[in-house]
């Protein structure tokens, strides 16, 4: 069974409201196998149900981090070259541009 926090659920939907219009999860919950496969990090707060990476046809990764931090995700790391932002809920602040 595959578990999502439900402060992740919250603070995208919170997140889709203030941007008006839809908001796309290119990646979610990974299971530990698909995480490496992928290059994430061990430990990724996606193998935990706590992550999600996502983008806008309205708004650029900057200004959907902007939108993410006034939301209140902990974890925002914008990557504009590949054109999403991950959001997260680790339970404290972390920032970053890969």
């Amino acid at each position: 069974m595959v578990l999502v926090h439900p402060e992740l659920l919250r603070k995208l939907e919170a997140l889709r409201n203030v941007v008006g219009a839809p908001v796309y999860i290119t990646s979610g919950y990974r299971c530990a196998d698909h995480n490496k496969a992928c290059g994430g990090v061990e430990n990724s707060y996606h193998t935990f149900g706590m992550a999600a990476d996502i983008y806008s046809d309205e708004k650029n990764v900057y200004e959907l981090a902007e939108i993410a931090e006034n939301v209140g995700f902990d974890g925002i790391g914008i990557y504009p070259g590949q054109g999403f932002v991950h959001v997260d809920v680790r339970g404290y602040q972390a920032r970053w541009e890969g």
